[in-house]
């Protein structure tokens, strides 16, 4: 296991009851479904971090970004350890495009009662507590 614990942003973007999720590939969390997100910079805001990591993963500019909740998550098989800060983003228009073809193989709107499987540990994590997720729909 990594002594290091790292920082990561989810960003949690619905439109019409559908939730923005991308195909991961490569080493972590690789052939799961998760929302953008990614590294929490030194120096950087929570805000500041999902704007980046969206528009750098999707080429989306969101709206308003507010906190949701946070989970920790221990990535057994790859030896890390996330905390996860999550957020919910406001994105009324546009179509996501792949600009990060080594990371992610698709982007979809998803169902939020038929999301696809398998699903990144962190966004497992937080659908466990219902209570959190239903305040975004």
């Amino acid at each position: 296991m990594n002594e290091e614990v790292r920082v990561g942003v989810g960003v949690i973007i619905l439109r019409n009851n559908r939730l923005l999720l991308g195909e991961r590939i490569g080493s972590h969390g690789a052939e799961t479904w998760a929302p953008p997100g990614g590294h929490l910079d030194v120096g950087e805001s929570i805000e500041s971090c999902a704007r980046r990591e969206v528009f750098e993963e999707t080429g989306l500019k969101i709206g308003t970004v507010k906190k949701l909740g946070f989970t920790n998550d221990i990535f057994e098989a790859e030896g890390k350890h996330y905390v996860t800060l999550f957020v919910v983003a406001s994105c009324d228009d546009g179509e996501a495009e792949v600009r990060e073809p080594d990371k992610c193989t698709q982007w979809a709107w998803c169902e939020l009662n038929d999301l696809p499987q398998p699903l990144f540990l962190p966004l497992v994590n937080l659908l466990k507590d219902q209570a959190i997720f239903k305040e975004t729909a």
